[in-house]
């Protein structure tokens, strides 16, 4: 909610001449002067925010401003705390790889996949390994195929320089 984040106009701040007024409760008690509304927010104790100024009229609503404020930051705090924030992990490999260490590579992705972090696949080519990037191609192929039950390819093979890079997500399913 993006309440939180603007400046709320409450009691004495509200200029506006007719509002809309919602009372503790929620219940909707109508258009009314907003010195009259101030009137019955000071009889309750309470505080009149202005919650919609783009509206016509106006909606404002009686509440303890304090308590509000809390609650807000405290939904704001929970809703952060749901969040789960997506790191790209980088598996680099060499043209020129032999089975076990690309074995090892593919286990490590897998990891990264099945713990939801997306990953970044390069296969670097050394000196005149340039000549053939079909070699590092068919090693991103074999790499996709080999992850495939965890994850998927968000961005094809494309060459960056010495070397082609690939990005692939985790599945739905395995988060």
């Amino acid at each position: 909610m993006t309440i939180s984040k603007q400046e709320l106009q409450i009691n004495e701040e509200i200029r506006d001449k007719e509002v809309l007024l919602i009372d503790v409760d929620g219940t909707k008690i109508g258009v009314i002067s907003a010195r009259e509304a101030q009137k019955m927010a000071y009889e309750k104790d309470l505080d009149l925010v202005k919650i919609a100024p783009q509206a016509k009229p106006p909606v404002c609503r009686i509440l303890d401003y304090g308590k509000y404020c809390f609650e807000q930051a405290k939904k704001e705090k929970e809703a952060r705390k749901n969040q789960k924030v997506v790191e790209i992990k980088e598996i680099r490999m060499f043209s020129a790889i032999d089975t076990h260490d690309f074995n090892t590579k593919v286990n490590q992705a897998m990891k990264f996949l099945k713990n939801g972090d997306k990953i970044k696949v390069s296969v670097r080519f050394r000196k005149r390994a340039i000549a053939h990037p079909q070699l590092g191609e068919e090693l991103l192929d074999k790499f996709k195929e080999a992850c495939a039950e965890a994850g998927v390819v968000d961005k094809p093979a494309k060459m960056e320089g010495r070397s082609i890079v690939m990005f692939m997500s985790p599945k739905a399913s395995a988060k």
